[in-house]
């Protein structure tokens, strides 16, 4: 025997001692505290590990860049990066790690919020490889895959129960956010509004601690300083307040185009999931080609934020063919135009050719080109109300963000956090909540969550959904109904009711497929008629269901189609007519009351 297999034994002996005494001696809720103070400070290291990895990549490979003219590296480094992120996640990870985001709450809704230990270590070094060579990607997708994962495991390593281990995965997103914004406010909204936890006398107090942990350990890092500098030289006056009205409309149009564009080209990008190497190919051709001759679309686009933020919009033509058009405004506000429209070009083809990124930066980044184009293009016309354009590019970030991600609080609190732009508040209210109201009228979920809310998968803040979500079918079904044939006698049924103790029979060809039913109240005027034994059949008093439930079908169609039928038990078949079974109201109202105490009590 290997002394690692009885150091492991050991380890493990250790930690059932340590979880059974915990049982009897400290209060679930009580360790949840202590769980979320770990997850923070671990969320809060990764968050500062991914930093680290980016910018020590970003600098080593781009400090002898000359930017005052197009360099054709611009088009090797970013195409390297994705294929070396492609080969790791192929032939290392061996999974799929992209979308994190949509990943964490599919976990939640559909794993009972268990993720993969992998999870922990591996979207983090891709991320990093793919954004610190160049890929037009956020590292926020990535922090939020880590730290969901860490909060997952830590919670599985103690045992914790499903509703203990959700709290859990919020604490880690919550810790990855605040740690790489140095945002706990932001953080904890992200959770609430993106993750759709209930804020609950359970679940708050963790949050924060996580969140605050992992904040303060990045202020331990990086000094107590905002993430974008950022000097306010005009005041919001009342008279601007419809502009921030029409910004808010703007950033939510823009919200729009950015979210249809990053979904059309994750479809086209999926038509090459057997030839992965033709999509790696596609991809990198369309992001070195728009990086090339935009080269503020290279890496998050950091530089570009604060030179907008500082008012410089001359910086963002630095590095590209065109630096000597810089001083030429309607070139400017061309250019600035043309970033906001092939941005979400550039992250879908970064991501869709095999790199590991989020949509976060990219959102905060579209924003901040809106806001200070809005601004320009307004001052252009010289009318006697002069505005900031800076003041308008931070505005901005906050509504497109609102917009993108359907988390209008979030995006308020993070641009204010990462700015110190407080006292545009009441701009940042209002663009928040218009392009949130103007998204919402086209879009009703955001980025991450749409594809889970096509498939019925998606966790919401109505308790009553959230159950039906956490609902599985198969744990519903009922397979005790003795089937008949048709062409079974009447007194052939009348042999298989003495031996069944339910009032329901489905009728089923010698295929198993489902030929109807027969309800027991519809025969019993003529079940004690041993007259009619030999002349009646099952075919000729069967009748059909109301409805036919589709195996795999989500539960909120499931009680949709019991809503609209009134039937107390409907039958389950797959889509070629094949019988699995009945599912009955009584069943799933056991089973939501099951699931609600289970998840939702405070």
């Amino acid at each position: 025997m290997s002394q690692k297999y009885i150091h492991n034994n050991k380890l493990n002996d250790l930690l059932m001692r340590f979880i059974v005494w915990r049982e009897h001696h400290i209060s679930e809720r009580t360790f949840l505290i202590f769980l979320a103070l770990l997850v923070g400070v671990f969320g809060g290291l990764a968050a500062q590990l991914l930093k680290f990895l980016i910018h020590t990549i970003s600098n080593a490979l781009t400090s002898h860049i000359d930017l005052h003219s197009g360099n054709y590296l611009y088009i090797l480094l970013p195409t390297l990066g994705v294929v070396i992120t492609a080969l790791y996640v192929r032939f290392v990870v061996k999974d799929n790690i992209s979308h994190g985001v949509t990943r964490v709450l599919w976990a939640i809704s559909q794993n009972k919020s268990r993720l993969k230990r992998h999870n922990m270590y591996t979207s983090l070094l891709a991320s990093s490889v793919t954004i610190g060579f160049g890929g037009s990607v956020g590292a926020e997708g990535p922090i939020v895959y880590t730290g969901s994962a860490i909060g997952s495991n830590l919670g599985s390593m103690f045992r914790m129960s499903p509703k203990i281990l959700m709290i859990l995965v919020g604490c880690g997103a919550a810790a990855g956010i605040a740690g790489i914004f140095k945002a706990p406010i932001a953080g904890m909204l992200f959770t609430l509004e993106v993750l759709m936890l209930d804020l609950t006398t359970v679940s708050v107090m963790p949050l924060l601690i996580s969140a605050i942990t992992s904040a303060t350990i990045a202020y331990m890092y990086t000094g107590y300083s905002f993430e974008f500098f950022f000097v306010q030289s005009e005041d919001f006056s009342v008279a601007k307040i419809p502009l921030a009205i029409g910004l808010g409309i703007v950033c939510g149009l823009v919200s729009l185009y950015f979210t249809r564009v990053m979904n059309m080209m994750e479809n086209f990008f999926g038509r090459f999931k057997k030839n992965p190497w033709l999509r790696t190919s596609i991809g990198c051709v369309i992001l070195s080609g728009l990086i090339f001759f935009f080269p503020p679309l290279y890496g998050e686009g950091y530089d570009s934020i604060m030179g907008l933020l500082a008012g410089d919009a001359r910086s963002i033509v630095d590095g590209s063919i065109f630096y000597g058009d810089g001083t030429n405004p309607l070139f400017i506000m061309v250019y600035i135009g043309m970033i906001v429209l092939m941005k979400a070009f550039a992250t879908s083809s970064t991501n869709g050719a095999g790199g590991v990124g989020g949509t976060f930066a990219p959102s905060l980044y579209v924003g901040c080109m809106a806001g200070f184009l809005f601004a320009y293009i307004f001052n252009m016309f010289g009318f006697d109300l002069v505005i900031s354009n800076k003041n308008f590019a931070l505005i901005g970030m906050a509504g497109v963000m609102s917009g993108v991600m359907h988390a209008p609080l979030m995006a308020i609190f993070l641009t204010a956090e990462l700015t110190g732009g407080y006292s545009l508040f009441l701009p940042l209210l209002i663009v928040s909540t218009i392009s949130y109201g103007t998204i919402k009228i086209f879009e009703p979920y955001s980025i991450y969550t749409m594809r889970l809310a096509k498939e019925g998968k998606l966790l919401t803040h109505q308790k009553d959904k959230t159950v039906l979500t956490l609902l599985k079918m198969d744990s519903v079904i009922e397979t005790e109904f003795l089937s008949v044939r048709p062409e079974m006698t009447l007194k052939e049924m009348v042999d298989v009711i003495s031996r069944s103790n339910r009032n329901l029979f489905p009728v089923l060809n010698a295929a198993g497929e489902l030929q109807g039913v027969v309800q027991l109240d519809d025969i019993r005027n003529i079940m004690f008629r041993p007259d009619l034994y030999r002349k009646m059949n099952v075919a000729s008093f069967m009748t059909m269901p109301p409805q036919k439930l589709l195996i795999g079908e989500s539960m909120d169609s499931v009680m949709h189609k019991f809503d609209k039928t009134g039937a107390w038990n409907l039958p389950v078949v797959d889509e070629s007519g094949h019988y699995y079974g009945f599912i009955s109201k009584s069943k799933i109202f056991n089973s939501y009351r099951r699931v609600l105490r289970h998840y939702c009590d405070d």
